[in-house]
C-alpha cells in the first residue's frame, strides 16, 4: 500500500494537465465553431434528446439524476465531512477540500463567459436556461464531488475499496454527464470539458494545498486511523 501512495501524487500533474488539454482543445473548438466537433455536438444532442414532449415522470426522473452536479448537493454532502474534520482541528484538509468544492463554480462560469457558446436550441431543453453551454457546471460539479471524495479517502481504503470506489464514481459522474444531453441542455463537449475541469480544478487544489495522501492535509492512512479518532 504505501508503494501504491507513493506513486499516486507522481500521477497527479499528468492528470491535471490532461484535464486541462482536454479542456482547452474542446475550448478552442467551441471558439471556433470546429465542423467537426459542432456536427458531433449537434448529432449527439439530437439523438440522446428525451424530447419535448417527454412525461413529466421522466422529466422529474431526469431532473433527480442531474442532481449531484449542482452546488448546494455538493456543500450538503460535505458539510458532515468537513465539520467532523473541524472537530479534529484538521484545518489543512477543510482548507483544500473547502476550496475544491466551493470554487469550481465560479471558475465554471468565469470559463462559460469566455467560451460564450449557447445551449443546445431545444424548446423544453436549452431555450429554457439563460445562462451559457461550455463547460457544463454539472459536469464539473459532479467530478469534483467524486474526485475531492477518492483523494480525501483514498489513505483509508483498501485496495479492493479503491476500485469500487473509484468504478463508483466513474459511473456517477457519467451518468450526471449524460442526464445533461437527454435533457437538452448540454452538448458533448460541454460534458466533457466540464468533466476535464472539475478533474483538473480538484488535482490541483489538492497538490497545491497539500491535500494529496502523503500531504499535510491528507487524512492519515489505514495504519494510523487511530490519530483521527
Amino acid at each position: 500500500m504505501f508503494r501504491s501512495a507513493a506513486r499516486a501524487p507522481r500521477r497527479v500533474p499528468a492528470a491535471i494537465g490532461g484535464g486541462l488539454t482536454v479542456l482547452g482543445v474542446l475550448g478552442a473548438g467551441v471558439l471556433a465553431r470546429f465542423p467537426p466537433q459542432v456536427r458531433l455536438d449537434d448529432a449527439l444532442s439530437r439523438a440522446l434528446y428525451a424530447g419535448d414532449d417527454r412525461s413529466p415522470l421522466v422529466g422529474g426522473l431526469l431532473e433527480v439524476l442531474t442532481t449531484p452536479g449542482v452546488t448546494w448537493f455538493r456543500v450538503l454532502v460535505f458539510l458532515p465531512v468537513l465539520g467532523w474534520l473541524a472537530r479534529r482541528r484538521a484545518w489543512r484538509t477543510v482548507l483544500w477540500v473547502g476550496v475544491a468544492i466551493t470554487a469550481v463554480g465560479p471558475v465554471t462560469v468565469w470559463l462559460k463567459d469566455v467560451a460564450g457558446r449557447a445551449r443546445p436550441a431545444f424548446e423544453n431543453g436549452g431555450l429554457v436556461y439563460e445562462g451559457l453551454s461550455y463547460p457544463s457546471g454539472h459536469s464539473s460539479g459532479i467530478a469534483t464531488l467524486v474526485t475531492v471524495a477518492l483523494v480525501l479517502a483514498w489513505p483509508r481504503l483498501t485496495a479492493g475499496g479503491r476500485r469500487a470506489a473509484v468504478t463508483g464514481g466513474v459511473a456517477l459522474a457519467a451518468l450526471v454527464g449524460l442526464t445533461r444531453m437527454w435533457l437538452g441542455v448540454h452538448y458533448l463537449s460541454d460534458v466533457v470539458g466540464g468533466l476535464a475541469l472539475g478533474l483538473a480544478w480538484s488535482l490541483g487544489v489538492a497538490l497545491v494545498l497539500g491535500g494529496l495522501p502523503g500531504g499535510a492535509g491528507a487524512l492519515p492512512d489505514r495504519e494510523r486511523v487511530g490519530e483521527y479518532r
